[in-house]
């Protein structure tokens, strides 16, 4: 089973000649190699990547190493238990095709992304979470074991039970625990194809808090859009997103049709995404959705990965790119803590057509997973000349409120900021010295971060 074919639409392009990107489109002097054994294309590798989804430096290779390999052509189902949902398969079988085979059969992933264009593999490195959290908490609390190839040259099977230090650190390692070979992870049986969807305007940050806490203990999926570039009595307005999976009563009786997808044709200029630009888009999509509460069937797609619909959308962006500053701000830090970011972020100017504010569960078992009990805010920032000191003040509030960011999002924390955030940072680096202990697989993030060789 398994097309890498198929998955090519989710790709970024339009990179320089020689060299290589993640989502955000922040090139680096690399390129790609592609294998459909990662057991036998990986000996020499610096680093492994599927298809590029990380929006920072996390999938990029350090200067010295400039030869990634990327894995989805390796997208073979190796087993599938059709009782219990106990899937194992290698590590470049990406989420859209996982969709495909088996959301048909009434099965589905535990914890999907914001994207379907992604690969089990970055799934764990990346242990993503979802709309679910609150309930279902991160990927990696999902998966059984893992083959993984370490940087001293061995390949291992770990697991809760077999090489459990090596099994958690490489959940949430951001690919730096080995290449990840093989995934065995539980799915999660389904009532229909299509999703019961509830949603409503909120008008400010603080009644979207109160909606977002109420829905949690009756709805499996919540998230939200907020308008912030609002202010005063304004401020954080939005739309909230309640869903579950239809039940057989409920659900069409015909099975959802595949979307048309339109693409960015070319890399826009700068001053598209300006203030005056977003400010519009917000204004008119909060408008759009009535004033009236909606509820209605609608197409998993449109539910789960919204921005999947358009593809290379981070063309949108222009030449220089963007960044997702995504963080978790605890239940410590108190009912104020968005509001408190999202004033900050206005006074500074920050302009994102993009901020999400999802409900989060408790802290994963991956060593250094992001999430924790509070809140996540995402926001998309173009890349401009004072990025780098914006980045820097949300990073001084977020240490403040006892916060942590987003390892697979960013492209600009300081190693000072990430350190103090996160207190369980040298267990981590202490078990992946204790694997690879020369370091053989690196990025451009753990130059940047840990200070590997770059």
């Amino acid at each position: 089973m398994g097309s890498g074919s198929s998955q090519d639409n989710g790709r970024p392009r339009s990179e320089p000649t020689g060299t290589i990107s993640g989502w955000g489109r922040i090139p680096v002097p690399g390129r790609e190699v592609r294998v459909s054994d990662l057991r036998r294309g990986t000996r020499k590798a610096v680093l492994t990547r599927g298809l590029a989804r990380s929006y920072g430096d996390a999938s990029l290779p350090p200067p010295s190493r400039p030869e990634v390999v990327a894995s989805p052509l390796a997208d073979r189902v190796l087993e599938f238990d059709r009782v219990t949902g106990r899937i194992r398969a290698e590590a470049g079988l990406s989420l859209r095709e996982l969709n495909r085979l088996f959301l048909p059969s009434g099965w589905f992933t535990p914890v999907t992304p914001g994207t379907q264009f992604v690969t089990l593999g970055g799934m764990v490195a990346a242990d993503v979470h979802g709309k679910n959290h609150h309930r279902a908490r991160c990927f990696g609390e999902h998966v059984n074991s893992l083959l993984v190839r370490t940087g001293d040259g061995q390949v291992r099977r770990c697991s809760l039970d077999e090489e459990p230090d090596l099994f958690l650190a490489t959940i949430g390692g951001m690919g730096l625990l080995g290449h990840i070979l093989e995934v065995e992870f539980q799915m999660i049986p389904v009532t229909s194809r299509w999703i019961l969807c509830d949603s409503e305007r909120v008008p400010d940050i603080d009644c979207y808090m109160d909606g977002l806490k109420e829905a949690g203990p009756n709805w499996p999926y919540t998230v939200g859009w907020i308008d912030c570039l609002s202010r005063d009595r304004n401020l954080g307005r939005g739309i909230l997103q309640r869903g579950r999976f239809a039940t057989a009563e409920e659900a069409p009786e015909e099975k959802p049709r595949q979307l048309t997808r339109l693409a960015v044709p070319f890399e826009c200029p700068s001053w598209m995404l300006g203030p005056w630009s977003v400010r519009a888009f917000n204004a008119s999509y909060f408008a759009a959705h009535g004033a009236d509460q909606k509820v209605g069937i609608v197409h998993p797609e449109k539910f789960f990965y919204p921005l999947d619909s358009i593809l290379h959308w981070n063309l949108m962006y222009g030449r220089r790119g963007f960044t997702q500053y995504q963080c978790v701000l605890p239940e410590s830090s108190g009912r104020g803590a968005a509001r408190r970011f999202l004033e900050l972020l206005t006074s500074r100017g920050g302009a994102s057509f993009l901020c999400v504010i999802k409900d989060c569960g408790a802290e994963g078992r991956g060593m250094i997973s992001f999430p924790m009990a509070g809140i996540s805010i995402a926001i998309d920032i173009a890349v401009r000349d004072d990025t780098q000191a914006l980045v820097d003040t949300l990073n001084e509030l977020v240490l403040a409120e006892g916060g942590r960011i987003y390892l697979a999002k960013d492209s600009f924390t300081r190693p000072e900021h990430f350190r103090a955030m996160e207190p369980r940072l040298d267990r981590f680096l202490e078990v992946r010295r204790r694997f690879d202990p020369k370091l053989e697989i690196r990025s451009a993030l753990s130059v940047r971060l840990f200070g590997d060789p770059a």
